[in-house]
């Protein structure tokens, strides 16, 4: 994972200021990850977090990501234990995600104008989504269905989706240049 830790903070903060908080469980928050990577590489030729997907049951996890909200369970090991708890409900499978306050003026400073756009995007889109429903729309996206089960998802796969602007030439040297440094 290469998104630094205060911007990761902020933009977990986003999601659950700019979400309805009923909704907001583990899942649906590594949607709504995958959902801005992917709307922002599609749009402008970068992720905004870089984190490594993987194909798993319930659709594209960013894995880093994924590792530090997991880890948030544990509030006295969590390095997320000053954004979010988790609480189990009963009953259910949702692991509702609590901020610990909302996204406020200074933390917009970790974002550029792109990143906020498309963050504001895809909450109005799934503000009111519940997990299965975001689910349902990751599965139709390229990478669900160009890799298997445990499958690491190449950002190049964004180019087969009808709302990619960018060329796979485009995203390729964009990831080259990231891993130059």
């Amino acid at each position: 994972m290469k998104i630094p830790l205060s911007k990761l903070k902020a933009m977990i903060l986003f999601f659950g200021s700019c979400t309805d908080k009923r909704l907001l469980g583990k899942v649906k928050l590594m949607k709504l990850f995958y959902f801005a990577d992917f709307c922002h590489l599609k749009k402008y030729g970068s992720p905004i977090t870089w984190d490594t997907y993987i194909n798993l049951e319930h659709g594209p996890i960013p894995s880093g990501i994924k590792s530090l909200v997991d880890d948030a369970e544990d509030l006295d090991a969590s390095k997320l234990s000053d954004t979010i708890k988790i609480e189990k409900i009963e009953n259910g499978y949702l692991h509702r995600i609590v901020p610990m306050r909302n996204f406020n003026e200074s933390d917009k400073k970790y974002f550029s104008t792109t990143e906020i756009s498309v963050m504001k995007d895809v909450c109005a889109r799934f503000f009111d989504k519940n997990t299965k429903e975001i689910e349902e729309a990751s599965h139709k996206e390229s990478a669900w269905k160009e890799t298997s089960f445990l499958d690491t998802i190449p950002y190049s796969t964004a180019v087969k989706d009808e709302d990619c602007q960018i060329s796979k030439e485009e995203i390729d040297l964009m990831i080259k240049i990231f891993n130059a440094y």
